[in-house]
């Protein structure tokens, strides 16, 4: 095949400030010689909110959520009238069942949560009878069936709760659980610290083998270094990285080499912002009847309310809130947003206004002290064009968004490409009534209580940890236009990019 083999490197939350003080530094060797003879993005924004799970569904599928339908860390399944949580904490995965919360973050996410209208970039590249491969990552859904492993005391002691077999990549290591051949390398289970070197080991045979045209190599440990650490943690967590890069160029013979038969994507799918408080909605929102874990009522303070009422879903740096009552819905989210604008960290209350036919008809941000704005999609009075081309038609106050319109151009440095971003969540179908972000230096506490004070969080939608990283090296486009509209790029780029590169139509 004339097409070079591809590989996205996703290296979670990796920050552009703290890209270039590595590549400053001297310790990131492999990303320096990427951007030097690719481009690089400095502000390519994520998803909102901006968590793992939703960014990494924009990123494999090429659309929001929306479509894609993965809402947040935590939300609230209205069909099966329950919360799915994904790993916010492990007291958090406690309070909700550890069965529970691993089954729907191993196999209800891809299996049943994400929209099977949205196909991923490993099922595209499939159905071409393309070679795929994946390392532990949150969005794996393709083609080929793989069954559990069970050839340590370790696996077949986690195959107890993982059982099933899963839909993948050609070749698919997913921490232990699944592997599509003996690689000798391992995860400890996908414990932390470990998984970039697991990463790396299964990237580099994979490399040595010629075993892929395309791969997914996913590098998580910065971010969980970054809550922990702070984003001055970086410094340490994306030079490791940086060595598994390495590892893996070294597999084909050095970087050269590598590159003469390889395009290299290496992006972040957010960014963090550094955490000093916190804001528990639970306990905030108490009283208006909020529905625990599992199942009742939340919370001392909602002794007086006889029925859960609303559903709260903190996403880290962002939340939402559902309305458990269709008959109240209207008056429920009112409720929510009147108590919202009033608590200390709340940066932005969102909420959709819907017409006589249930239809979506203008988004609202307001802002405590800064007042609120009106949108929607489409040309009308006060219509105006976002930085990717997109039309809108806005009212009301642009400092809500920090923003300012310059010749028909809306422009919120602060919170960017923040209508498209807003839009996507709200007609999410299993998003939430309210959605709320917070602001620099807040991370509201998930439901276990915990936090990352001191450390780095995101989930907002404010510029601080929504702006990524992103290289693009050595990518064959086939002659075709390979940028987005002039202004602002975004994770959902990506999936386009890919198929493009090897000459399918986007999906």
């Amino acid at each position: 095949m004339s097409t070079k083999k591809l590989v996205l490197c996703v290296i979670d939350a990796m920050s552009p400030e703290m890209l270039a003080r590595a590549v400053d530094a001297g310790v990131a060797p492999m990303l320096a010689t990427l951007i030097e003879r690719g481009r690089y993005i400095p502000d390519c924004v994520a998803a909102f909110p901006s968590v793992t799970p939703v960014c990494a569904a924009s990123i494999v599928t090429g659309v929001a959520q929306d479509e894609h339908l993965i809402p947040g860390m935590n939300w609230f399944h209205r069909e099966e009238h329950r919360y799915v949580e994904y790993g916010s904490s492990f007291r958090a995965a406690q309070r909700f069942g550890i069965v529970r919360q691993l089954t729907d973050t191993v196999y209800n996410m891809n299996r049943a949560h994400l929209s099977p209208d949205t196909p991923t970039v490993f099922e595209s590249l499939d159905d071409a009878d393309l070679r795929t491969a994946g390392t532990t990552y949150l969005m794996y859904r393709g083609r080929h069936r793989h069954e559990p492993q069970k050839d340590t005391a370790l696996t077949r002691f986690a195959t107890r709760l993982m059982r099933h077999p899963v839909m993948g990549p050609r070749e698919l290591f997913y921490a232990d659980i699944f592997a599509s051949r003996a690689t000798g390398c391992r995860s400890g289970l996908g414990m932390p610290g470990v998984r970039d070197r697991h990463s790396g080991c299964v990237s580099a045979y994979m490399v040595e083998h010629d075993l892929f045209d395309f791969l997914l190599l996913s590098l998580p440990d910065n971010d969980w270094y970054s809550h922990k650490h702070g984003p001055d943690g970086q410094l340490h967590s994306i030079a490791q990285a940086d060595l598994q890069l390495a590892r893996v160029f070294n597999a084909a013979g050095g970087i050269d080499r590598f590159l003469e038969e390889h395009a290299v994507i290496a992006m972040a799918d957010h960014s963090h912002a550094l955490i000093e408080q916190t804001i528990s909605l639970q306990h905030e929102l108490a009283d208006l009847g909020v529905l625990a874990p599992k199942g009742g009522l939340e919370g001392s303070d909602a002794s007086g309310a006889t029925a859960p009422r609303i559903a709260v879903c903190p996403s880290q740096r962002g939340a939402m809130v559902y309305a458990l009552r269709d008959a109240e819905r209207d008056a429920m989210r009112a409720s929510v947003v009147t108590r919202a604008l009033t608590l200390q960290g709340v940066d932005l209350v969102i909420w959709l206004e819907r017409d006589a036919h249930d239809a979506p008809r203008e988004a609202v941000i307001a802002s405590p002290g800064r007042g609120e704005l009106r949108f929607a999609p489409g040309a009308a009075a006060g219509d105006v064009t976002d930085p990717r081309g997109r039309e809108w038609s806005v009212e009301g106050e642009l400092t809500a968004l920090d923003a300012r319109v310059q010749d028909g151009l809306f422009v919120s440095p602060a919170y960017p490409d923040a209508l498209a971003r807003v839009w996507s969540a709200l007609t999410c179908p299993t998003s939430g009534e309210v959605l709320l972000s917070a602001a620099p230096g807040y991370e509201f506490l998930d439901w276990g209580g915990a936090a990352h004070v001191g450390g780095g969080s995101h989930g907002s939608l404010h510029a601080s940890d929504s702006l990524g990283a992103l290289i693009l090296c050595g990518l064959d486009l086939g002659g075709r236009a390979s940028n987005p509209p002039p202004g602002q790029w975004a994770i959902r780029d990506i999936a386009p990019l890919v198929r493009r590169h090897f000459g399918l139509a986007s999906a």
